[in-house]
């Protein structure tokens, strides 16, 4: 494959923990299984055969369950002693990856996409950074990404501004290794917040689809997920 992948599973997840509160949001029970598991298969089905998994929130949990082989996935892990957030996990786990480039995936959403014509797209233009992107009818839990006639990521706008139809955040991305080594170690960083805004007109490009997307941050996203993932085929 020649690209490692990373799954951010250290979130407490607190919106779910009415429903979901014994366990971190990677490891919500979706018809009798971890949700982290169809990410997995995910990334076994696109080619991959090593991934890194940032945990922290309960991370005894996910290493118990997975240990250090799923299916023919070789599992390593980075787990982080205090919150780091999205961007900080990353940084952790970074003496781990092997590769030029890096496909994160947040471990509490999940983007029925191509992985592999993804990463080829990304290869091919030797782009620096890459957010996936999937359209949806209202933007507004999400937050929106603008981009130009290019690809190129002109803006993003915060949830709950813009209503109606657009493309949003589908949390899958491809990062050179070199570009995360920019971030500051052992500190709390957002990802989102405070690392793609920043990369907005230096070469940060958006790779477009139209897969189903369900993110399980909240109880009513979660209570839809098991008929979400009917007929994926995972």
């Amino acid at each position: 494959m020649g690209t490692d992948a990373l799954i951010l599973c250290g979130g407490q997840g607190s919106r779910l923990q009415e429903v979901v509160s014994d366990r971190p949001k990677p490891m919500a029970d979706i018809n009798g299984r971890p949700f982290l598991s169809f990410l997995l298969d995910q990334l076994l089905a696109s080619g991959f055969r090593e991934v890194i998994l940032c945990t922290g929130y309960k991370g005894e949990q996910i290493e118990k369950t997975f240990g250090e082989l799923y299916k023919e996935l070789v599992i390593k892990y980075s787990r982080e002693s205090k919150p780091l957030g999205t961007g900080g996990a990353i940084r952790q786990a970074l003496s781990l990856v092997q590769t030029e480039a890096v496909m994160v995936m947040n471990g509490d959403s999940f983007i029925d996409a191509n992985l592999s014509a993804y990463l080829a797209w990304y290869l091919e233009n030797k782009h620096e950074a890459s957010l996936l992107l999937t359209y949806v009818p209202d933007t507004s839990r999400y937050g929106r990404v603008e981009a130009d006639a290019n690809g190129c990521i002109i803006r993003f706008e915060e949830k709950g501004q813009g209503l109606g139809p657009g493309w949003i955040n589908a949390g899958v991305y491809l990062l050179r290794k070199s570009l995360l080594e920019c971030i500051p170690s052992g500190k709390f960083f957002s990802l989102e917040r405070e690392f793609f805004p920043d990369q907005v007109n230096k070469g940060l490009y958006a790779y477009q689809c139209h897969g189903k997307f369900i993110d399980i941050g909240t109880p009513e996203s979660y209570a839809s997920a098991e008929r979400f993932f009917v007929g994926i085929g995972r």
